[in-house]
């Protein structure tokens, strides 16, 4: 177990940079354009997020520390609609209206999850009044333990030389998220948290570990920085300080479905830790486990003080679909912490109300509740040519989905008892009319001390009888 802990997100951090609007409009498209050979999209849902800077906030706000966030908007629809979505976050906003330029906003149209068109509409805040910037950071700061600077480059870190030093003026850490290749320009702060691209950009190609330490050494004294964390992808992270041994952090993330605003993540996290108290090895375990959580989701996403606490702990749901190499590592963890294990298993194909039913009573039983599924093949083996109709992947996206479902775990055999012997849980759940003696694993459960519960179904809900329905109804 981890000597690592969550701590209480309570110091206040202070977010600049650029801010923007993310909206997405989505809907089928089913026909050419006669005007042009593009596909005409009816737009049937629409959605605003906070992208950028704003994200970061959110990120903060998301571990419950209280943030502020200084950006630039413009007068206009989307600034009031951005800064409505962050405020309903509880994160103090500190908006300077560009009266002449439009809030940055980034439109994507997308039709069967496809995204087709991105329209940008922005012009950039490099001529807005700096001091007005400045005078509204300084008010920021007087209360925070933090500062970030999330730079996408559209003109609102214009001057983060300034920036920089009105916060190590007050003894303020500042950790910026760099763009582009002119590093010089944030020369002072504590700490960059470049990706393995950004670094390269400006330190050249990366030959190994041996390497990136030296170059890293090298950035840190030609730009008086403190320390360099550099995120890399599925290698990890790496936190290096001179004098110090580097600590090179392995990625924790399970699955990987969405890189969508991991970097965001991180230095939200980091500085959230940081300003909680945290060493600065600590804060940046806790943003590495953070970033594991949120590339395991789909889209712009935030890390909550439980899923660390979950993480860390080993009670982590790893996105619900996991490996059985992995459940056994978090099963262990499970039983050194007392908990009562409940295991089932089955095909699952078509998941109905008995189902859900079903495993809601099963869940009941104990702490948590694994479902083992059977893959394609074990199915048609047991079910016939025409089985599953529903494939492997899609069935445990479903299961997982499911608030009663902690973990969802394949296998191939006609029977997991295999599997139930290796996990041994302390309750092992059939549905149905079985004998206890007709269980798979019910005799290695049973040695180690567990118990075999057999629950009945819902009168009349069946996969089977569905198949029947619709095959009638054609």
């Amino acid at each position: 177990m981890s000597t690592l802990s969550v701590p209480l997100f309570n110091g206040r951090v202070t977010v600049i940079g650029d801010v923007m609007l993310d909206r997405y409009w989505s809907g089928p498209s089913k026909r050419i354009s006669p005007e042009a050979p593009v596909p005409v999209v009816k737009i049937d849902k629409r959605e605003d997020r906070a992208g950028g800077a704003a994200n970061v906030a959110i990120n903060i706000a998301a571990l419950g520390a209280p943030c502020s966030l200084v950006g630039i908007i413009g007068n206009d629809e989307a600034g009031e609609q951005l800064n409505a979505l962050v405020t309903s976050k509880h994160i103090d906003t500190d908006f300077i209206k560009a009266e002449n330029l439009p809030t940055i906003t980034k439109l994507r149209v997308l039709s069967r999850n496809q995204q087709l068109l991105r329209l940008d509409f922005e012009e950039g805040y490099s001529d807005v009044d700096h001091g007005l910037i400045m005078q509204t950071l300084r008010k920021a700061l007087r209360n925070s333990k933090v500062l970030i600077c999330s730079d996408y480059g559209k003109g609102a870190l214009a001057c983060v030389p300034l920036m920089i030093k009105a916060a190590r003026d007050l003894k303020i850490p500042v950790l910026i998220d760099p763009k582009g290749t002119d590093f010089n320009r944030y020369r002072g702060a504590t700490l960059l948290t470049p990706n393995m691209s950004e670094f390269q950009a400006v330190a050249g190609i990366v030959k190994d570990e041996d390497d990136l330490v030296k170059k890293a050494l090298k950035m840190i004294a030609d730009f008086d920085l403190s320390a360099l964390l550099v995120t890399r992808s599925e290698d990890g992270m790496s936190l290096i300080r001179p004098g110090l041994p580097p600590v090179h952090l392995p990625t924790h993330a399970r699955e990987v479905y969405d890189v969508t605003g991991a970097g965001d993540t991180v230095i939200a996290t980091l500085a959230a830790g940081l300003a909680a108290g945290l060493d600065l090895i600590s804060a940046c375990e806790i943003s590495n486990r953070a970033a594991g959580i949120v590339v395991g989701k789909l889209g712009t996403s935030t890390a909550s003080p439980q899923e660390l606490k979950q993480e860390i702990e080993g009670t982590h749901r790893a996105g619900g679909i996991i490996n059985e190499d992995d459940l056994l590592t978090v099963v262990n963890t499970l039983k050194s912490q007392q908990k009562r294990i409940v295991m089932t298993n089955g095909c699952f194909d078509i998941i109905h109300k008995g189902h859900v039913d079903y495993l809601k009573r099963a869940r009941a039983l104990g702490d948590v509740l694994i479902v083992a599924v059977n893959s394609d093949e074990s199915v048609q083996k047991l079910k016939g040519p025409t089985r599953p109709i529903v494939t492997l992947n899609d069935r445990m996206e479903v299961l997982e989905a499911l608030g009663c479902v902690d973990f969802v775990v394949p296998f191939s055999e006609e029977t997991p008892q295999r599997l139930i012997a290796k996990i041994l849980p302390d309750i092992l759940v059939k549905g149905g009319d079985y004998t206890v003696e007709q269980i798979a694993g019910h005799k290695e459960v049973i040695a180690n001390g567990g118990k075999v519960i057999i629950l009945p179904f819902v009168a009349g809900k069946s996969t089977s009888n569905i198949v029947k329905k619709i095959k009638n109804s054609n």
